[in-house]
């Protein structure tokens, strides 16, 4: 009969496999959900502190 991967396994490499894999989840989660709330710094568009013709250092 035809065994399959898991079948060889010991329950600690099954347990480290779990965990390997509700990690890397939560990663992507966390990962994902960074990149939803940032936006691409030239998707910003032309501020006026950008524009401005005097550099800031010299406002002072």
């Amino acid at each position: 009969m035809l065994r399959l991967p898991y079948e060889f396994m010991t329950k600690n490499k099954k347990i480290f496999l779990a965990v390997f894999v509700v990690f890397m989840l939560i990663m992507f989660w966390i990962g994902y959900d960074i990149s939803r709330r940032t936006t691409f710094p030239g998707s910003k568009g032309n501020l006026e502190e950008r524009i401005s013709e005097t550099p800031e250092t010299e406002n002072k």
